[in-house]
């Protein structure tokens, strides 16, 4: 009996730690010939947004940042590149209407979309009570996950909390990473760091097993290595939205809930017809979830 109540328990922890995995599936990387790289679906074949009128349909003015690769960066030809540029190109394909990718310093977007010198914000920037009070977004294109890493060939860890009460995790310090941890993982020897650099240095060298961290960060600090094959994630993605979010959508301004709804109409186009997932495998190979 008491096993199976210890059997239950892991099971309903693991629904509660992985809230998207009943909509996700598994796609194949171009050329592949697997089918290997875990795509959560994000939106509801069910909930059918209504289609807006192409004669109310505008140029859309998108803002952007330019410093965060692989999402928005300038290419070796100067132009903006990256997978939210594409996605925002995308948008405009599928909406058949003009756009143009302005780009502005990080710290002044949302004032920048406040004083109307765009319409939205494609930059990765997170839905929060902060970025709330100034702006509305639209449905998530992508999870910000958090996962487990280990140096390549590492033994396979049971990354449930029960599997790692005997482990060493560095972690970056004050993170949501770290309070997740502390709140669910009894047992278990943190380790911070004050840095990611600092972080997967440490990891590489042998001085703990495991490092837990935010996986798109994690992956851009190994594809930047001359080794990409130094590390590995290790168990599945952790989506807990008090702790890392709910995902990243398009910021427009609170009046404008014309505009949040036509994207939330094509965005859902776009996962329908296999865009985002195309979108997704062409700067994420590896997989982020």
């Amino acid at each position: 009996m008491a096993a199976a109540k210890i059997l239950l328990l892991i099971f309903l922890f693991s629904l509660w730690l992985q809230p998207f995995s009943c909509i996700a599936g598994e796609t194949a990387a171009p050329n592949s010939g697997k089918s290997s790289v875990f795509i959560p679906s994000l939106f509801d074949p069910s909930n059918r947004p209504v289609a807006p009128d192409p004669a109310n349909l505008k140029p859309i003015r998108f803002l952007t940042a330019d410093d965060y690769p692989p999402f928005e960066y300038l290419g070796a030809d100067g132009n903006l590149a990256g997978y939210n540029i594409d996605v925002a190109r995308a948008l405009c394909s599928e909406l058949k209407v003009a756009c143009t990718i302005q780009p502005r310093r990080w710290d002044n977007l949302l004032d920048a979309l406040e004083g109307k010198e765009g319409d939205a914000i494609i930059a990765s920037l997170k839905e929060t009570k902060a970025t709330r009070e100034k702006a509305r977004f639209t449905a998530p294109y992508y999870l910000t996950p958090a996962r487990f890493v280990t140096v390549a060939g590492a033994k396979t860890y049971d990354v449930r909390p029960e599997g790692l009460r005997k482990a060493t995790i560095g972690v970056l310090a004050g993170s949501a990473h770290e309070a997740f941890l502390r709140a669910f993982f009894p047992g278990p020897t943190l380790v911070p760091f004050p840095d990611r650099e600092q972080l997967m240095a440490a990891l590489v060298a042998g001085q703990f097993e495991l490092a837990f961290d935010d996986a798109i960060g994690v992956t851009i600090w190994i594809n930047a290595q001359k080794n990409s094959d130094c590390c590995a994630f290790q168990g599945g993605p952790f989506l807990e939205p008090g702790f890392f979010g709910e995902g990243i959508g398009i910021a427009v301004r609170s009046s404008d809930d014309s505009l949040r709804q036509t994207l939330n109409w094509a965005l859902q186009r776009l996962d329908e017809r296999g865009v985002m997932t195309e979108l997704y495998l062409k700067y994420f190979p590896i997989g982020i979830y």
